[in-house]
């Protein structure tokens, strides 16, 4: 168990019609910022992608591959490095319970961005680290419902459950006041390392923890180079600026990729396949700005 009186947080069953998403001015930033190297340890585990599943890439940071992970390290101290724009509450949540329950010393160091969901995970660090020109972001709870009057109103309840327990977790962690911290997520806080510090989300500000680009002639992320990665997340930033839900953007990626290249596992080579996405990038940049 964590060596900090956190809450453990019970979510009920996911409804069908709802979709969690990251805000689209958050995606649109943390699409502009450079990618983490994977510097960790045997202990460590990364989380330098969306909350959830991307059914696209076959990526994301799901609660089953933390518990994976966590089962690996067994009961030793852990490291878990974040760099994410936060995704599915549902998932960030079932992570933030399975660290939080960890036997040993969980350590967090933000390397990038800890927003929203990703935000949620970080609290549950023993000791919680942030790197220079890094950003944690708090906010209510944020998604898309389909359906009618009464979807709607179960839809509210549920953002209402959600948003009480992101201020019992905060307010455990911070050791604030419950109405500042309310206060902070009606305004959709961005924070840096200073700020994050004096309200009490952090405890340590580390010169060293600084954003780090990944190499790309060493380090390869699931889904491609850190050009193509990077070419994928600021299309996939600017559909959600204008509208599109998580499941429609990754649909229209997944179709103007296999309308230009051949399937990402149809060829060893990985420049070739890269270069082949990233044309298909370009030509969809074109076409929304035409």
């Amino acid at each position: 168990m964590s060596l900090r009186n956190l809450p453990k947080i019970n979510v009920g069953q996911r409804p069908q019609n709802f979709q969690w998403d990251a805000p689209s001015d958050v995606l649109a930033k943390w699409a502009e910022a450079p990618l983490a190297a994977d510097s960790g340890g045997n202990n460590t585990i990364t989380v330098f992608d969306v909350i959830g599943e991307d059914p696209w890439t076959g990526g994301g940071v799901t609660a089953k591959r933390v518990s994976a992970a966590l089962r690996a390290i067994g009961n030793k101290d852990v490291t878990v490095k974040i760099n994410s724009p936060g995704g599915d509450m549902f998932e960030g949540i079932a992570i933030y319970n399975l660290l939080r329950e960890h036997p040993a010393v969980v350590t967090i160091e933000i390397v990038g961005w800890a927003a929203s969901a990703a935000s949620v995970i970080a609290m549950a660090g023993d000791e919680i680290r942030m790197g220079l020109g890094t950003f944690l972001m708090i906010h209510n709870a944020w998604g898309a419902v389909v359906g009618n009057r009464h979807d709607m109103r179960e839809a509210a309840d549920l953002f209402e459950s959600f948003d009480a327990a992101m201020v019992d977790i905060y307010v455990a962690r911070a050791g604030s006041e419950r109405d500042d911290v309310v206060a902070l997520m009606d305004a959709e806080t961005f924070m840096g390392p200073s700020d994050a510090k004096a309200n009490g989300f952090v405890d340590v500000i580390d010169e060293s923890l600084d954003q780090v680009p990944l190499d790309q002639t060493e380090g390869k992320m699931q889904g491609g180079s850190q050009r193509s990665i990077q070419a994928r997340r600021q299309i996939e930033a600017a559909l959600a600026k204008s509208g599109y839900s998580r499941r429609d953007r990754s649909q229209m990626l997944a179709e103007i990729v296999d309308d230009t290249v051949a399937p990402r596992d149809a060829s060893h080579d990985h420049a070739a396949r890269d270069a082949g996405t990233i044309a298909a990038f370009e030509q969809l940049i074109n076409s929304m700005k035409s």
